[in-house]
């Protein structure tokens, strides 16, 4: 077992994971949380896909809180959860977020615009809202928000973009809100990542071959294949760690030099 989180209680959204034979980045992001000595609180909408991670983690360093996150009152209740028995706050990672439906502007049904920005960001929103006071006043915290590459990069659709831009503008205000309260906020930039809901939804959705999807993905990355979500859980161990006490306000890119094709 690893440092970096030693004693740090952290809440992990998104920390179950549909099928797949990959492991998605909650769940990753949670298994290396609590390998570097955090204690987790899982949420997720599924409390058996949550109930699945705690059993990878070991039940004696995390908790299960199932729950719908696009309501104020549930936000509120993890969070009361998390402090009723741990008495603090330390991390917010959050992770959950979702593109099904969308569309180009003017084919996109406004039910779905409002189904992706209400997970997306708004959900984001009321769980920053409802863990900050105490953050505040403990004098410290971080919150690591998973953003996507998408957010700088060209695509078909308008939703998923623009919500995953919100969530960049949305970090680096709560990193100049809250430096002075010692709460740091920055933002992960997964790029193209090998998880279920990537590969699985696609697969899916299209009725083709998940080798050809996959295959067709890692062309398109400059290092020649997509990531892993250790590869974001990593990112978010150091984000999360004292490691990065300077760190706030970062807009970082785990993507395999995926937006360096921009250039």
């Amino acid at each position: 077992m690893g440092e970096l989180l030693r004693d740090k209680i952290a809440i992990i959204t998104g920390a179950g994971q549909q099928p797949g034979a990959t492991p998605g980045n909650g769940r990753a992001t949670a298994i290396r949380f609590a390998q570097e000595g955090a204690t987790c609180v899982l949420v997720d909408i599924n409390g058996d896909w949550a109930e699945e991670t705690r059993e990878m983690i070991g039940g004696d360093r995390s908790i299960v809180v199932a729950g719908d996150i696009t309501k104020e009152t549930t936000c509120q209740h993890i969070v009361q959860q998390t402090l009723d028995r741990f008495g603090r706050i330390d991390v917010l990672h959050n992770n959950v977020g979702q593109s099904k439906g969308d569309r180009a502007t003017p084919d996109l049904d406004v039910e779905a615009w409002d189904a992706i920005m209400t997970l997306n960001l708004k959900a984001m929103f009321m769980l920053v809202k409802a863990a900050l006071p105490s953050m505040r006043d403990t004098g410290a915290g971080s919150i690591v928000n998973i953003s996507s590459t998408a957010s700088f990069s060209m695509r078909p659709t308008v939703a998923y973009k623009t919500s995953k831009g919100a969530i960049n503008t949305f970090t680096q205000h709560l990193a100049a809100e809250n430096a002075r309260f010692g709460v740091r906020a920055n933002a992960i930039l997964p790029g193209l990542i090998d998880t279920p809901m990537a590969i699985e939804r696609r697969a899916v959705e299209s009725g083709r071959p998940r080798e050809d999807i996959r295959a067709e993905r890692n062309a398109l990355v400059p290092m020649g294949h997509m990531g892993e979500a250790w590869d974001v859980a990593n990112a978010a161990v150091f984000l999360a760690s004292d490691e990065a006490k300077y760190v706030t306000g970062a807009l970082l890119p785990v993507d395999g030099g995926l937006l360096v094709k921009r250039g």
